[in-house]
């Protein structure tokens, strides 16, 4: 992988507490292409057993976070700006994973969309979908302005 995405994803993912929280890993490190998963535990459920809504929508946005970060400039980071989030099933599974894919990079905002499904097995069952806006900032091609805000 090009300037060592695999390694800047990775090293910024073990700074996040929340995903450790998680018990989140990193499943796949491709440049504008990630993927974080998580297992089935009953603390991270709502009332009725399911997994989480908040739990589903934080592997997407980091998940789309870290795609955008794998093609922005080596220097830079990132930051959600904004998403969407659609549920579309009940989250319910041994474990979930959060398969995000750059759809337009820019010098300054990425969008990425990202898909949440729920495995069981080998059977996987789309539960989220989100679409997403990444701002990259700190990179030498970000405008001095925006970094003071």
């Amino acid at each position: 992988m090009p300037d060592n995405v695999f390694e800047r994803v990775q090293a910024s993912f073990l700074q996040q507490q929340f995903m450790t929280t998680l018990v989140a890993t990193l499943a796949s490190v491709n440049p504008g292409a990630i993927e974080i998963e998580v297992p089935f535990r009953a603390e991270l459920t709502q009332q009725n057993g399911f997994l989480h809504a908040g739990v589903i929508t934080s592997i997407l946005d980091s998940a789309c976070g870290y795609a955008a970060m794998s093609v922005a400039p080596e220097q830079a980071n990132v930051l959600s700006v904004e998403f969407k989030v659609n549920l579309l099933s009940p989250a319910l599974g041994e474990r979930f994973v959060a398969r995000s894919k750059v759809k337009r990079a820019g010098r300054q905002l990425t969008v990425v969309a990202a898909d949440a499904f729920a495995v069981r097995g080998q059977e996987e069952k789309l539960v989220a979908t989100m679409l997403a806006t990444i701002i990259t900032v700190g990179a030498a091609n970000s405008n001095s302005a925006d970094q003071r805000q």
